[in-house]
């Protein structure tokens, strides 16, 4: 897998911003086959800052009910990468 199909995107949540201004950490959801050492890479790739720690977390489609009928949404990997001291990646600046 390349490194763009690693890292699908983003997650831009409130909980997020707090943890990138305080722990210098980013949230991304990611390829749900990708390990650890994948994601590491990735985001060294990609983004061109050291990473520390990746941690990651497979989160469960939720229920949802339309109308009637019950539907699910899909599964996904979240991974929660802390970078060293005074990196940063530039997507995440002004957000």
């Amino acid at each position: 897998m390349t490194p763009h199909e690693i890292l699908r995107k983003p997650v831009i949540t409130e909980k997020s911003t707090i943890q990138k201004e305080a722990n210098n950490q980013f949230t991304f959801e990611v390829d749900r086959r990708a390990n650890k050492v994948e994601i590491r890479r990735a985001v060294e790739q990609v983004f061109n800052a050291r990473v520390v720690n990746v941690r990651t977390i497979r989160m469960d489609g939720k229920i949802k009910r339309f109308g009637r009928t019950l539907g699910k949404r899909r599964n996904w990997k979240k991974a929660i990468v802390t970078l060293a001291q005074g990196e940063h990646v530039e997507f995440f600046e002004g957000v």
